[in-house]
């Protein structure tokens, strides 16, 4: 039988991607851990989506970038020249991935000109929840994102993505609703 433990963080430090240890209250584990969180938090609006429809494949495609951006955060300085884009960076194409997802949903409803109350649909409650753990993952990712990484505007381009799905999946709901004074 395999074990699934190992011990090792016992003493509160965790090992990082390419060697080292920190202690895992320190920025790289924090930042790791929120985004795992942010990719929980979509796998869970994932499971309530059409299998193999379009939000699921994004949704699945978003899962598994954000493989790539914990690997890019588990990553002391000193071992940065080890990252390969795409597979443990996060690169510029995959930013702009993400940028066309959000063009081609915003395409797909009409946008509010209100704010928006969140849990018209189980779904777009999920997706909203999931954009805001997204935010949090970027606030935490700030304090170990190396300069010039891409891990910020892929952060931050995901929560206006997941903004967009959850309108999107609202449908009519988001149309039926009382616009607020102004609006």
């Amino acid at each position: 039988m395999t074990r699934l433990y190992t011990g090792k963080g016992d003493d509160g430090t965790t090992g990082l991607l390419f060697g080292g240890r920190v202690p895992k209250d320190s920025a790289h584990p924090r930042a790791v851990g929120a985004v795992d969180e942010a990719q929980a938090t979509i796998g869970l609006a994932r499971a309530l989506c059409e299998r193999d429809g379009l939000l699921d494949r994004q949704l699945t495609q978003v899962c598994r970038d954000l493989w790539v951006l914990m690997g890019e955060l588990a990553t002391l300085p000193e071992n940065h020249a080890k990252l390969a884009d795409g597979q443990t960076r996060v690169s510029p194409a995959m930013v702009q991935a993400v940028e066309a997802m959000v063009d081609d949903v915003g395409e797909r409803f009409e946008a509010p000109s209100a704010f928006v109350v969140p849990g018209q649909t189980p779904l777009a409650a999920h997706l909203d929840l999931a954009r805001t753990v997204v935010r949090r993952s970027e606030r935490e990712a700030v304090a170990a994102a190396a300069p010039g990484s891409q891990v910020l505007p892929y952060l931050n381009r995901l929560s206006s993505l997941l903004w967009a799905q959850a309108r999107w999946v609202e449908g009519d709901h988001l149309l039926s609703r009382d616009v607020a004074p102004g609006g």
